[in-house]
């Protein structure tokens, strides 16, 4: 099975901007400090985007690799994902080759996106350079269909089954963009009959972030957390910053009994 952290922080997106929050980490520095700050606060790992100067979203490899060799030496050990999140700019061929040149320890892509190359051998022949490259890759999945698609890649040989990893987003397809725990139930249990070995997080848009995020710790869920999904604390007072998003679902897994030392 494969392993990814159990709390991952998102401190940035793709869409959002410094008028959505000042303390939105858009610079590599920003998100350094972000991914040290989160770290203390208890999230053991980063879900990462890179911005270009004016502040765009971007599958750059170069800026990639600054930003993960100033993460490699200022936050040791702490492992780092970065994604291939099209946001309606970049094709699947763009997607792959940010992979292929990159090579990262780690990449989050989202099944709808890798899987509109209109050739399957290509996206076959990526996920199988992926596996020989090291690079793990958490696929995404928006909804049900996307859960039947993968394991349909898997079951034919495109998605390898090895360290298969999944992360479900809550809410990016609903109106206003919320979710709620009870959203959590379909989606679940059609990867537990589907593909019973995935090794699963999820995420949460909105102001019930942390709540769906313990329901899913209580179902043996892993969590990523962050101002690309929510800006509010569970108050729906604005969050000061990313590190007090972990501190609050760090706290509130506690209250429920599913602290860091419970076995998920």
């Amino acid at each position: 099975m494969a392993v990814l952290p159990r709390i991952m922080l998102a401190p940035t997106g793709a869409r959002l901007t410094k008028a959505d929050h000042p303390a939105l980490p858009v610079t590599i520095p920003e998100i350094v400090a972000a991914a040290r700050a989160g770290r203390a606060a208890g999230a053991d790992g980063l879900h990462a985007h890179v911005r270009d100067a004016e502040g765009r979203h971007v599958l750059d490899a170069g800026l990639y690799a600054e930003l993960l060799a100033e993460l490699d030496r200022a936050a040791p050990g702490f492992p780092v994902q970065v994604t291939t999140e099209a946001v309606g700019r970049y094709t699947p061929a763009e997607q792959r080759a940010l992979v292929e040149r990159l090579r990262p320890a780690s990449v989050s892509i989202a099944f709808r996106e890798i899987s509109a190359e209109p050739d399957p051998r290509l996206t076959r022949r990526f996920f199988a350079f992926c596996a020989e490259a090291g690079c793990h890759v958490q696929h995404i999945l928006y909804d049900l269909t996307d859960v039947a698609g993968l394991a349909a890649a898997v079951a034919d040989g495109t998605v390898p089954e090895a360290r298969l990893a999944v992360l479900i987003v809550l809410g990016r397809y609903t109106a206003g963009q919320r979710s709620a725990p009870e959203d959590l139930e379909a989606p679940v249990q059609r990867l537990r009959d589907l593909l019973p070995e995935a090794d699963w997080a999820i995420c949460a848009f909105g102001p019930h972030e942390t709540e769906c995020l313990v329901a899913a710790s209580r179902k043996g869920g892993k969590m990523r957390i962050g101002f690309e999904n929510n800006l509010l604390q569970a108050d729906g007072t604005p969050a000061a910053d990313n590190a007090a998003r972990v501190a609050e679902l760090v706290a509130a897994l506690e209250a429920a009994g599913q602290g860091a030392g419970t076995p998920v």
